[in-house]
């Protein structure tokens, strides 16, 4: 009897290994399969690729080629315009456009960040990826827009007076309204971290559209600075200055656009398309299309403007030409036919016998001066010659009729 039983209880255990075992095999393989179904190579991407990189080479999921070879190529005209400002710089002799140079420097590592930006956004959210998009996107575009007010302000005083803070100063400008943003964005980390642990989620990623526009509050008050405060340059007495004005205010004006698009789309649009996982190419086209008009409508501009030859007032023209315009032109016409050197030879002996009467000093007055010659076959028209009356002289033998 005992040792029917501890034979039945052999088989017992031997019985529940093998239920474990098969659980066990049945597990590994559905989480083999359930991984094989996440893992499914999209057409276009290599096999040793992870996930989160799909939309890289996606081939159905165009966006994401489209806006990498557009950000592509913005890195590499960027990269150009940076090598060609450093080259340019050894050439700019006046002091008041090499105030310039070390802010077109940081505008343009603030566009090159931009557009690296933009690759965080194609890649497929994780932790790492989340906190960069969230820190960056506000800190690179306040880099941009501060350069811009600064640029501005300093353009208020050049445009009146051709003089203006130095470059040291317009730099240290656009640094601390530039950090300001990066403060605001380092407690909003900080402040969604917090409140994360409190509800016992650690995904930084579980942001909503809110927050995420919330928190750019400071960035839109930098376009709007941007786009008003170059207004009065507009109409300075200097042109040349003016045309840098004129470059601010059309960089700002396309970028508000763009960000109240961008806003639009991704606060209300998306939902009332039934877009949910939109969300990440809006926020990349914004990178992509703000970088660009930066590049178009004032990097390159700038980069012009080095080049040019120096500033000078243009009020003095404009003034000589207005004075000219006013004065009413004064234009003597004389007959071909009749020429004054002929008249004594041409004249009767009866009128050269009037000729020691009286004659008003008046008589043969036309404008001129009464000892200036005039020829009609060498001059037509005499412009601009101020009218002087000649004196009453008790002479009368010195004018002719």
């Amino acid at each position: 009897m005992r040792v029917n039983q501890k034979m039945a209880r052999c088989g017992h255990l031997i019985i529940l290994c093998l239920v474990i075992y098969a659980r066990e095999v049945l597990t590994q393989n559905s989480t083999a399969s359930n991984s094989q179904n996440v893992t499914v190579l999209p057409p276009g991407c290599g096999q040793d690729l992870k996930w989160i990189f799909f939309f890289l080479c996606d081939l159905e999921a165009a966006w994401g080629i489209i806006l990498e070879s557009v950000a592509a190529l913005g890195i590499f005209v960027t990269l150009i315009l940076i090598l060609l400002c450093i080259a340019f710089s050894a050439s700019v002799s006046q002091d008041e456009r090499k105030g310039a140079l070390a802010l077109n420097f940081l505008f343009l590592t603030g566009v090159l960040g931009l557009f690296s930006l933009v690759f965080a956004f194609i890649i497929a959210p994780n932790s790492t990826v989340c906190i960069i998009r969230r820190f960056l996107f506000g800190v690179l575009f306040a880099k941009c827009f501060a350069c811009l007010v600064a640029n501005s302000v300093r353009l208020n005083y050049l445009v009146l007076q051709n003089r203006g803070p130095g470059g040291c100063l317009v730099f240290l400008l656009a640094i601390g309204l530039f950090l300001v943003e990066t403060v605001i964005n380092v407690e909003w980390l900080l402040i969604t971290d917090v409140r994360q642990t409190q509800r016992n989620t650690d995904d930084p990623c579980n942001i909503t559209n809110q927050d995420f526009v919330t928190a750019l509050v400071y960035v839109m008050f930098l376009i709007v600075a941007s786009l008003a405060i170059p207004c009065s340059v507009l109409r300075g007495h200097y042109l040349q200055w003016r045309r840098h004005g004129q470059h601010i205010v059309s960089t700002a004006l396309l970028s508000l656009l763009i960000w109240v698009a961008w806003i639009v789309m991704y606060l209300y649009g998306n939902k009332k398309l039934g877009h949910k996982s939109w969300d990440d190419p809006v926020l990349a086209i914004a990178l992509a299309s703000n970088a660009w008009v930066f590049l178009l409508f004032y990097a390159i501009p700038q980069l012009v403007e080095m080049t040019r030859s120096g500033y000078k007032y243009e009020g003095d023209r404009l003034n000589i030409l207005n004075q000219h315009s006013d004065e009413s032109p004064s234009i003597v016409m004389e007959n071909r036919a009749f020429s004054m050197d002929n008249l004594n030879l041409a004249e009767p002996d009866s009128s050269r016998r009037e000729q020691n009467k009286p004659v008003s000093p008046y008589s043969n007055y036309t404008g001129l001066y009464p000892t200036l010659p005039l020829h009609p076959v060498e001059v037509d028209t005499v412009n601009h010659i101020p009218v002087h009356l000649p004196r009453i002289s008790m002479e009368p033998w010195r004018y002719h009729l």
